[in-house]
């Protein structure tokens, strides 16, 4: 009989012990903890999610084992929210309880707490709470902004044109012209649409939003302690925020030379005066690390959701030509040939409608950001203990049968009143809801109905000759449309 060597031996103790760990640990369960599906040891649930679009499973499960459940990714154990009425309990009624951030492995590496989307705490709030006031001081809901706005929808327009009616694809005219919106507000400027410093960083920004949905960051999120020492697209998301974080440094380091504390140009002036403020004997929230995420996470925040969502909205016209026309007939009826403004939106209730269901079908953060408990909370009839890991899924409310008639369709009247009237949703919260939602909504909802109005008033949009769009979307970290090109024949 031959007797293993000690290394060997040694090896085989490690990874059953490992094993036996996995197990037990797998089987302990929180009392009162909500229910969900049996996970397996080591990969948890992974292996019952469609890997691509996890949302649509997790979804689903929710019809078994209600509106709140539990599953395990990797070693980690979160709590799915599903539906109107349990995501609004958790994000407004409780939103204290509900209102940190779990600490998600590759997010935490490129960001290390800082900023304000995935940050926590005290930083959070003394963050958010300055780029509120801070975008209110620069022109947020307000008319200087709407007239940027509408200057920008002309430069779009503008080079749309220039492709007189032949096939292109608008993905990064489109991340081009809204990101220039927060941009001016950033750092009181705009680029070019060929600007190649302009172009390389929507370039890395569109490959990390695309990176962070993949399966892969799934499975390196739920083992990082192993799979961070292997090659992988891990590294490349790191690798495209450290070439946008230089950027933005070498950016306010200039700025800092410049700083007027009596004439704030823009929000990057407005932090380094707080900046100067700061006493050294006290806790420092204004730091250049907070200063480069927090102007990260504007970027991203103030580009992506809404640029994505004009792409769908455009496709979706082509693909509803008769829901394009009738957006056009109500332009002509009220604004005309003359440019839009954002008071025209209470008497065009149909566009109004359109923009609202471009929204919902869009889906475009169908996971929502995962939240995390900040105290042991009890909540409807569940204990979840503090640090427990919620997502409070977005697709459950966009995609509810109880309070949109035709969820899996593309229907404007859900929106709409049997006599023509626009009507608000409660369960419309494609911004989230509660102390976490959307800082950016009032200039996201101006910005989608003044360049939805002045594509529609400027173009007819159709597929290229001899093909035909379809909805499927794409992989990534917000729900966009497939790479495809659209023609945009002039009406003017």
């Amino acid at each position: 009989m031959t007797i293993a060597d000690p290394v060997t031996m040694l090896l085989s103790i490690i990874l059953c012990v490992l094993l036996a760990i996995a197990f037990y640990g797998w089987r302990r369960k929180t009392p009162n903890f909500p229910p969900g599906p049996t996970p397996l040891p080591l990969i948890g649930n992974m292996h019952i999610l469609d890997s691509k679009q996890p949302y649509t499973s997790l979804n689903e499960l929710s019809k078994k084992y209600g509106p709140i459940y539990s599953i395990k990714i990797g070693e980690e154990t979160m709590v799915v929210l599903c539906g109107y009425e349990t995501i609004k309990d958790a994000l407004v009624n409780h939103a204290d309880e509900f209102s940190g951030r779990p600490i998600i492995p590759l997010l935490q590496e490129i960001t290390k707490g800082h900023g304000m989307t995935f940050s926590n705490g005290e930083n959070w709030k003394v963050m958010r709470r300055f780029t509120m006031s801070t975008l209110r001081d620069f022109g947020m809901g307000k008319k200087t902004i709407e007239d940027r706005i509408l200057e920008e929808c002309d430069c779009l327009v503008k080079e749309i044109k220039s492709f007189k009616g032949e096939p292109f694809n608008n993905t990064m005219i489109i991340n081009a012209a809204v990101a220039n919106i927060i941009v001016s507000i950033l750092l009181s400027h705009r680029f070019d649409y060929d600007d190649s410093t302009y172009l390389r960083l929507l370039e890395i920004f569109n490959e990390n939003i695309r990176i962070l949905g993949t399966p892969s960051v799934m499975l390196y999120n739920a083992f990082p302690s192993i799979l961070r020492w292997l090659p992988g697209t891990h590294r490349t998301v790191v690798q495209n925020q450290i070439e946008m974080h230089a950027f933005i440094r070498e950016t306010f380091t200039t700025q800092r030379k410049q700083l007027d504390v009596n004439d704030q140009r823009n929000l990057v002036d407005a932090f380094l005066v707080k900046q100067q403020e700061e006493k050294p004997d006290h806790q420092l929230f204004f730091t250049n690390e907070n200063l480069t995420m927090l102007v990260t996470d504007l970027f991203s925040a103030g580009m992506e959701t809404t640029s994505t969502t004009l792409r769908w909205g455009i496709l979706l016209m082509i693909t509803h030509p008769e829901i394009q026309r009738k957006v056009q007939n109500e332009i002509e009826k009220v604004i005309g040939s003359s440019p839009p403004q954002a008071g025209h939106r209470k008497d065009m209730p149909y566009t109004e409608a359109v923009i609202h269901e471009i929204q919902r079908f869009g889906n475009i953060v169908p996971t929502n950001l995962s939240h995390s408990t900040t105290q042991d909370v009890n909540f409807r009839g569940y204990f979840l203990p503090k640090g427990t890991h919620v997502i409070p899924l977005l697709t459950s409310v966009l995609f509810d049968e109880a309070h949109f008639k035709k969820p899996e369709e593309f229907y404007p009247e859900h929106f709409m009143d049997a006599g023509g009237n626009f009507v608000k949703k409660e369960a419309f919260i494609p911004f989230s809801a509660g102390k976490r939602s959307c800082v950016g909504e009032t200039l996201a909802r101006m910005e989608l109905f003044l360049f939805f109005v002045s594509l529609l008033q400027n173009f007819t949009f159709q597929a290229p000759p001899g093909t035909k769009l379809d909805l499927t979307p794409a992989v990534g970290f917000t729900r966009g449309p497939m790479s495809h090109k659209i023609c945009a024949v002039s009406r003017v």
